[in-house]
């Protein structure tokens, strides 16, 4: 509540508060937590947590009575002489709180102004405030509390849900007749409006999904605050806010009564534990708190999910749940006109209005959406379960609340006749493949239930999180959003972003398998079995049954068992070594795979989370794209190399027109054919005129910064005699800087120079900014690489002070295979990250005498994989048994230190 009145100075008063406040707070410290622990005794033993809030609230209201009764014994003060009312307000006012809860007070004046136990009231809020206690209060009379609430709706709502606590009760039923009369009264569309925008702001800030994998319980889509927004209005507009009555009112059937209590009742369960499990008022759902509250809550590991996804899983369904609860309170009071406009209407692009039926005349147009004409529309033919989804798809319309709320009850309808009717799968083929706004109609058809029940292996999937820092969102919203991705490319809508992929995917001949395949790709995910494999195989039933020919579901099959393949590959593997595009090219076979997994891959990667696709990653998929395309056409092989490195070399001789004949094929033969094979041109030039310059210079260290905002990396080149710590130095300084590598080039000339270029994630939006820092890493290469710091000491030093959170753990693994590469073993390293991880694996590498050609660098979260193209010192494989295996375990050593 906004106005507040600061207590007075208590040294004026003739009891000394502070000597009564040693005496006092004590005890009711003793009584706080007194009663904190029975209640979280009561919530563990009976699993209530609206029984645990209500208990808290009755704490409480115990506390705040003992406090005035002992500071009023004292003065003899009462608050029936001085006409003043003590109101519980907001959530205290609702009678339930969580442990870390506020309390909102209100002192209830007289008209007069300040009552006689004024003095009473300040000493008992500073005991409060000794007692850690967050206490909201403001001091009003009726009719500036009145006065307040029509001007403010936060002060509206506080005052909607207050509860008499005690003093003087009927200048607080004074209060409650002037605030239905004067305030109330003939504004319930006003506050509807004002509460839902209020909650899409909410949203807004803490996440628009309900499916974010590190929930808001209080204030995310799907929490408490969606609850209490639907009480505020049921309260406000009919009187009542117990789901009972709401039944009786018609709001509500009883079905859906039960269903606001269970939602309320776990959401609190978990808002409870989540404050006792943390000792403060968290609303978080972390992942560290994730495990802690799962385990509280009594959750058990099933087959190969986890308590904590399980856990999770039931969360997410609770949400859903509360999002149809919202939408069943929106048609109600839109049907009753007490919202000036359909709020919902927002989620679809703009259109023009209209009424009527819809062919066939199962349907009708009303306020601009979609309704069934008879509440036996489904009965009579439960294919339009499906046909009402195509129709808002075809139409461009959304469906109105009371047609989805009639859908959701009618699921047990769809069975596997329905499942196996052709016009139904017809029509879901051709949702799924729109070039309208797939995404928006699936979603809505998952929110319903409609989705899960058509297709069985989707509703396993529904809610499932998985328990990584890689995944924003559960499974099913990953789907969804991923076609969501697709609609985009093929509408050009992200030409600046994928201009490859927009231009390669209208040329794929097989667009219904990519759709298909890209909503499957992930639908095995939670069972024991790899979920590409098991995924393939659901795709080998399902492509059939919505009417895809062999060749198209072979396509699906293929597609969702590799959909991984090209990530990986790009992002883990040397792109300039001919047997990493020769063994992906084997897998691939055709350019109509290359073009699929090429746009398969970019909407995946898209749709995992905001910031996990970057202009690097692309370019990345770019070059692998090209290259295997080159292969597929037979230009891709050691045959055909040295003809290629010759005329990469003739078109930077062109470009270097100030260079001499001599000079130019000096410098040129000084590297070998990998540097032109790997460096694009554009780099190969800026290296020619960075080593030029050095050398004029007399150099023999030298460093350049240059950034990407597209790609969103900053390359750092680094020219240095060659020696085994080189790249650790280089890692080293980054993990002092806090630079994240994403990967590194690594070349030697014939004359024992390195020119190694680091690529590292951009920290900064501005660019002036990010140069500065990309220079002060370069800075401090030079002066290791002069001796004049020790990286070793820089990276001590900035160890986090703190051990790194728990709540993930990654079996480490060292990997070590000579069959991957012509020149090179690769070493691939996979386990939990941490600051300065990499520096401590190539610091490892150099102690065990190996070259370091190129590193691919890999963070998926919590996992980090790194891949090492090495050599021993005298340029050859590492192809001992005994030697692998002390690399093995060195590396390991490394990977154990925070497992």
């Amino acid at each position: 509540m906004s106005a507040q009145v600061a207590p007075a100075r208590p040294e004026t008063r003739a009891v000394s508060p502070n000597n009564l406040r040693e005496r006092l707070v004590p005890e009711l410290r003793a009584q706080l937590e007194a009663d904190q622990a029975a209640a979280e005794r009561r919530l563990i033993r009976d699993r209530d947590g609206l029984a645990c809030a209500r208990s808290l609230s009755d704490g409480m209201d115990r506390l705040l009575r003992s406090a005035y009764a002992a500071i009023s014994a004292e003065t003899g003060a009462s608050p029936k002489q001085g006409g003043m009312a003590v109101v519980a307000t907001g959530g205290y006012g609702r009678a339930t709180m969580a442990p870390g809860s506020d309390v909102d007070l209100l002192f209830l004046l007289p008209a007069g102004g300040a009552g006689a136990d004024q003095g009473v009231l300040e000493t008992m809020l500073y005991a409060l405030w000794d007692l850690k206690l967050k206490v909201g209060h403001a001091t009003r009379t009726v009719d500036e509390c009145v006065r307040e609430a029509r001007a403010d709706m936060t002060t509206r709502t506080a005052l909607l849900e207050a509860r008499f606590l005690f003093g003087d009760e009927r200048l607080f039923k004074q209060l409650q007749a002037r605030f239905a009369k004067d305030v109330v009264k003939g504004s319930a569309a006003a506050f509807v409006d004002a509460k839902l925008k209020e909650r899409d702001t909410r949203v807004r800030r803490a996440g628009e999904s309900r499916y974010l994998v590190e929930p808001n319980v209080k204030d995310g889509k799907g929490g408490l605050r969606d609850l209490n927004t639907l009480s505020w209005i049921a309260r406000y507009v009919y009187g009542t806010a117990n789901p009972d009555d709401l039944v009786s009112l018609g709001l509500f059937t009883p079905e859906e009564a039960r269903l606001f209590k269970r939602c309320e009742a776990f959401l609190w369960r978990v808002r409870c534990h989540l404050h006792f499990a943390t000792g403060r008022a968290e609303e978080r759902l972390t992942f560290d708190n994730q495990r802690v509250v799962s385990t509280r809550m009594g959750f058990k590991d099933r087959g190969a999910e986890q308590a904590v996804e399980r856990f999770m899983k039931a969360y997410f369904r609770i949400a859903k749940e509360v999002g149809d609860l919202t939408a069943i309170v929106c048609a109600g009071l839109e049907a009753r006109h007490a919202k000036n406009r359909p709020v919902l209407d927002r989620m679809l692009r703009s259109f023009k209005r209209r009424r009527g039926p819809l062919e066939p005349g199962d349907f009708v147009v009303e306020n601009d959406r979609i309704n069934v004409k008879g509440l036996d529309a489904f009965e009579r033919d439960p294919v339009n379960l499906i046909r009402m989804f195509w129709l808002a798809d075809r139409h461009n319309l959304p469906i109105h609340p009371d047609a989805t709320r009639l859908a959701s009850r009618s699921i047990r309808l769809i069975g596997p006749r329905l499942r196996h009717d052709p016009k139904a799968n017809r029509l879901f083929l051709e949702i799924l493949t729109s070039q309208n706004a797939p995404e928006v109609v699936l979603r809505r058809m998952n929110e319903t239930g409609v989705l899960g029940r058509f297709i069985p292996d989707f509703a396993r999937i529904v809610a499932m999180m998985q328990f990584n820092m890689y995944h924003h969102y559960t499974v099913d919203e990953h789907l969804i959003r991923s076609i969501g991705v697709l609609s985009e490319i093929y509408s050009g809508r992200a030409e600046n972003e994928h201009p490859l992929a927009n231009t390669i995917v209208h040329s794929v001949r097989n667009r219904r398998a990519l759709f298909l395949a890209l909503f499957l790709h992930d639908i095995a995910k939670g069972r024991r079995e790899d979920h590409s494999i098991a995924g393939a195989a659901i795709a080998r039933k399902l492509g059939p049954r919505l009417g895809l020919d062999p060749a198209e579901t072979d396509t699906v099959a293929w597609l969702v068992e590799h959909h991984l393949l090209m990530s990986f590959t790009a992002q883990g593997r040397d792109l300039s070594d001919p047997k990493t595009v020769e063994a992906f090219g084997a897998i691939v076979q055709t350019m109509e795979r290359l073009k699929l997994l090429l746009v398969l891959t970019i909407a995946d990667i898209k749709a995992v989370g905001p910031g996990v696709w970057t202009g690097w990653k692309g370019e990345l998929l770019r070059t692998l794209y090209y290259e295997t395309e080159l292969y597929l056409s037979g230009g891709h092989s050691e045959r055909v190399r040295p003809a290629r490195a010759r005329t990469i070399q003739a078109q930077l001789r062109q470009e270097l027109s100030d260079w001499s004949d001599a000079e130019f094929d000096a410098y040129a033969g000084r590297f070998y054919p990998a540097y032109w094979m790997k460096t694009p041109p554009e780099r190969q030039l800026k290296h020619a005129g960075f080593v030029r310059e050095a050398e004029r210079a007399g150099k023999t260290v030298a460093t350049a910064v240059e950034t990407d905002e597209f790609k969103g990396v900053t390359e750092l080149t680094v020219l240095s005699p060659d020696h085994p710590r080189l790249l650790a130095i280089v890692t080293g300084a980054c993990a002092v800087a806090g630079g994240n590598i994403v990967d590194a080039q690594i070349f030697t000339s014939a004359d024992g120079m390195a020119l190694d270029t680091i690529f590292l994630s951009r920290a900064f939006d501005r660019d002036e900014d990010e140069i500065r820092r990309a220079e002060r890493i370069a800075a401090s290469i030079e002066k290791a690489l002069r001796s004049e710091v020790k990286i070793a000491d820089l990276v001590r030093n900035r160890r986090p002070g703190k051990p790194l959170p728990k709540a993930f753990h990654v079996n480490p693994e060292v990997n070590i295979d000579n069959e991957l590469s012509s020149r090179h073993t690769v070493v691939e390293v996979s386990g939990l990250d941490r600051p300065g991880l990499l520096y401590d694996l190539t610091t490892a590498l150099g102690k065990l005498n190996l070259n370091i050609a190129s590193a691919h660098v890999a963070t998926f979260g919590e996992r980090a994989a790194d891949v090492f193209y090495v050599t021993d010192l005298t340029g050859t494989k590492v192809s001992h048994p005994t030697r692998q295996a002390s690399i093995r375990r060195g590396l390991m050593s490394v990977l154990e230190q925070n497992q």
